[in-house]
């Protein structure tokens, strides 16, 4: 088991599980550094969090710009040391919008954000963690990510790109003191699963999903996937026949833009 962490940066912190993971985490002596695209929600999450008795800084913040993302989170490290990152921004899109498929500025908007926002994350305290010989390193894939949806193919390939990504990187650092943990959830009621109109299986609540999270980032779990049965059925859609999976996806329905 390791030590609960004291400095916690989480970007998107201001709705769904980033929110509910900066409020799980709240408490006398910890440190929390927020970023979000909404001033206002974000003003209210570090309220909440500092009447938990929490030392809070929250900043508006586009995970797209690196050398803004830099600046924040090295400074955030001078204050006090981050012992836990956690890459949570990110956007969902689909289809449903574009008869012909997903536009290019879509697609290229949502790798910016959900891969390139990863990197601005974590890279400017890779060097930090490193020597200091501690530290670590959450990122936020999905359940999407483990097999491709045809209502939502940029985001299922981003949420890939970014699960293999940490993967190897866990094992690459694994002698080093940094420790790495991907997090695959399956559907979340948040705002980000608010905009969808179709069924949402096996829908998890916020405040346990952060709670779950938590869990196992302290027990150094690297790959957390949640619902379980969720992520056997995507499992499954990985070693089935793939002419039997393609019947299968005819029938998933599209999902919505949303950004966090």
């Amino acid at each position: 088991m390791m030590k609960n962490p004291s400095h916690i940066l989480i970007t998107g912190g201001s709705s769904g599980i980033g929110q509910a993971l900066a409020e799980h985490y709240a408490a006398r002596g910890v440190t929390l550094s927020l970023s979000g695209r909404d001033e206002g929600r974000l003003e209210a999450v570090a309220k909440a969090c500092r009447n938990q008795g929490a030392e809070v800084d929250g900043v508006v913040l586009d995970v797209t710009d690196k050398e803004a993302m830099e600046r924040w989170v090295l400074v955030r490290d001078q204050v006090r040391p981050i012992d836990l990152v956690i890459a949570n921004a990110g956007i969902s899109a689909g289809t449903d919008a574009d008869v012909g498929g997903e536009s290019d500025e879509q697609v290229r908007r949502i790798f910016a954000v959900n891969v390139d926002g990863v990197f601005n994350t974590i890279h400017p305290l890779l060097p930090k963690m490193l020597a200091r010989k501690s530290g670590q390193i959450a990122i936020m894939s999905s359940l999407a990510g483990l097999r491709g949806w045809p209502g939502a193919p940029a985001y299922c390939a981003s949420k890939a790109a970014v699960k293999v990504y940490g993967e190897a990187l866990r094992g690459h650092l694994a002698s080093s003191g940094v420790k790495v943990s991907v997090i695959c959830p399956g559907f979340v009621r948040s705002r980000i699963t608010a905009v969808n109109d179709f069924p949402m299986p096996l829908l998890m609540d916020a405040n346990k999903v952060a709670a779950l999270i938590a869990k196992k980032l302290k027990r150094n779990t690297g790959l957390i996937k949640f619902p379980w049965l969720a992520a056997a059925f995507c499992w499954l859609g990985l070693i089935i026949p793939n002419s039997l999976v393609d019947i299968v996806l005819r029938f998933m329905p599209s999902k919505r833009s949303f950004e966090r």
